[in-house]
């Protein structure tokens, strides 16, 4: 019988992606992930301010390894990426602003909308073939009835994945 020799990323599913299709970066190796919601309380008894101001701000954090052959090109469109999410990323073309962002699919969460607020690479001796990743992204999303079906998506989603398992 014939061995196939296949990459890691052929192996393994990855740990979360990030999409701007057709980017898509596999990220196989996420070593931590956080969720910050920062929650804005207007004062009381403003009414209209409620309506104005968004809910709240959430940043997600996370580390990951680039590993394999691929790693350089996935650093490479991680940095584009991060380049068209503040100029107008490829969705937001083709749906002409009614979806912007890039999206985010993990265990934790499914987010759209996203922004990259920074990346930082680091490489070591001790781990030749991989590069390992430092991001933070923003939620940005749109005001209006839209994000909030998007949200309640997701939600959707994530159910249907958690069932299939």
């Amino acid at each position: 019988m014939a061995q196939h020799e296949g990459s890691f990323q052929d192996l393994v599913v990855p740990s979360a992606v990030l999409a701007d299709p057709p980017l898509v970066v596999p990220l196989f190796a996420v070593t931590s992930m956080s969720l910050t919601e920062a929650y804005h309380l207007p004062p009381i008894g403003s009414s209209k301010q409620r309506m104005i101001v968004a809910a709240h701000d959430d940043t997600i954090s996370l580390s990951a390894l680039l590993v394999g052959k691929e790693r350089f090109t996935l650093k490479f469109l991680l940095e584009t990426m991060a380049n068209l999410s503040k100029r107008g990323t490829i969705t937001e073309r083709v749906f002409r602003g009614a979806i912007s962002g890039l999206t985010l699919v993990t265990s934790m969460t499914i987010r759209t909308d996203l922004q990259i607020q920074s990346l930082t690479f680091g490489a070591s001796a001790s781990r030749r073939e991989a590069i390992d990743v430092s991001m933070s992204l923003v939620h940005v999303p749109r005001p209006g009835v839209l994000a909030k079906v998007l949200d309640v998506a997701s939600l959707g989603v994530g159910a249907l994945g958690d069932l299939a398992r």
